[in-house]
Formats: C-alpha cells, sequence, structure tokens
C-alpha cells in the first residue's frame, strides 16, 4: 500500500498566506514573496539510485522499489528498500537509503565525511554526470552490485521550473549564491541551477553543508542571482 500523497509544504502555505495578507493590506510586499513559488532548502542524506536491473539483482527478479516517504520533488520518494555500501577499505554503510523512481544509471551520493570514512576520492558533480568516477559494492538481500563507477558528492544545486527560472534571471547551468541566516550563517557561491517544468523550487545540500550552517525548518534563507 502507497502512503498518502504529501500535504501542501508549510512553506507553500506561508507563502500563499504572506501574499495575501500583503494584498489585504495595501503594501508592497518583499521581493521574495512576489516570487512565484516559495523557496525551501533541504538537506540531502547520503542515498543511491539504481536502475530497474539493479534493483532485481540486489533484490531478486521483479523487484520494485517501495514508497515509504514522498518527497518536495514531484512523484519523487525514499523507498522502503535499503542497501549495504561497501567502501575500498571494506568499511560499509549499512541501510543506505535508496530515493525512487528508478533511474537509467546507478549512482551513490555522499557527504565529505562519509567518503572519507569509507577510504572513496570522490568529486564534486552534477547528478548523472558519473564519467571517471569511483565505483563501490552494493549488497542486498538478493546479492552483490559492483558498480565500476557512479560514487559522487552531489553539487549544491536548486530545482526550479521555467518561471521560477525567469523570476530570478538565471538558465540551467548557471550558478547562484544562497544565503542562509541564522547562528552560523553563511552564503554557498556555487549553487548549480537545474531547471524543469516538473520541478519545485528547492535548494539540496549535503549533511556536511546543512550541518556547517546549523540548518532547521525555520533558519532563514535567500536565493541570489
Amino acid at each position: 500500500m502507497l502512503p498518502p500523497p504529501a500535504l501542501p509544504h508549510r512553506a507553500q502555505i506561508e507563502h500563499l498566506v504572506r501574499r495575501a495578507v500583503y494584498q489585504r493590506l495595501g503594501k508592497t510586499p518583499p521581493r521574495e514573496a512576489l516570487a512565484p513559488n516559495p523557496l525551501v532548502v533541504n538537506i540531502s542524506a547520503r542515498h543511491c539510485h539504481l536502475s530497474q536491473e539493479a534493483t532485481e539483482t540486489l533484490f531478486g527478479k521483479g523487484a520494485k522499489l517501495t514508497p515509504m516517504k514522498w518527497l518536495y520533488q514531484k512523484d519523487q520518494f525514499a523507498a522502503k528498500e535499503t542497501v549495504t555500501l561497501i567502501g575500498p577499505r571494506s568499511r560499509v554503510i549499512s541501510n543506505l537509503r535508496i530515493l525512487g523512481p528508478c533511474r537509467d544509471f546507478n549512482q551513490v551520493e555522499l557527504a565529505l565525511t562519509d567518503s572519507i570514512a569509507l577510504g572513496f576520492d570522490i568529486p564534486i558533480r552534477q547528478s548523472g554526470n558519473i564519467a571517471s568516477t569511483p565505483g563501490a559494492m552494493l549488497m542486498g538481500p538478493a546479492g552483490f552490485l559492483q558498480m565500476d563507477s557512479g560514487v559522487i558528492r552531489a553539487s549544491p544545486h536548486v530545482h526550479m521550473n521555467p518561471d521560477d527560472a525567469a523570476f530570478y534571471q538565471v538558465k540551467n547551468g548557471d550558478f547562484m549564491r544562497l544565503r542562509v541566516g541564522g547562528p552560523c550563517a553563511a552564503t554557498f557561491d556555487r549553487i548549480l541551477v537545474r531547471v524543469h517544468a516538473d520541478f519545485r523550487l528547492e535548494v539540496h545540500i549535503d549533511t556536511d553543508e546543512g550541518n556547517a550552517c546549523a540548518l532547521q525548518p525555520d533558519t532563514p534563507v535567500e536565493l541570489l542571482s
């Protein structure tokens, strides 16, 4: 049984309410309230993406990924299924979460501290750009998968649709800055822009980056072009 579709995100509700309040008061809203969509910044913990073939190798013939939790991006989910990642020092990460649906390539995304602990020397790459990257072995309940490449540290990036891109005056492949407020305020200077009609406005940073700026759900954030 699939989990129910996610309810509107808190940021989406707050964005609509903020607009309505400024309109009701007849005041000029700040720039972020004029944006077509609210900005959401989420920490992307270590995970992997698998092809259907790899899923069957690890979980058995005909196996399918089972949605456990819907993510902010349309139709994306954290699966119930997990795997064990075996690094070059024979050190392992158990219960590595798989994100679905299946893709046409296999990829593991780690934070820098993960890679050091496992003995990887991994590059910072855009998702899907896995040429000349380290490989690894994955272990599932039905078998092993030897990846020849695909272990990366994902570039900090922002998903946006064309309306968002027009508002911020950027295009796919550009870089933006992310200003994070709070007690550990920081600015990230190279946030890769990824534009697609199905994307919702969301920045992804990894656990190391999120911990460095003490990111919380109520931390003020601003995207700068």
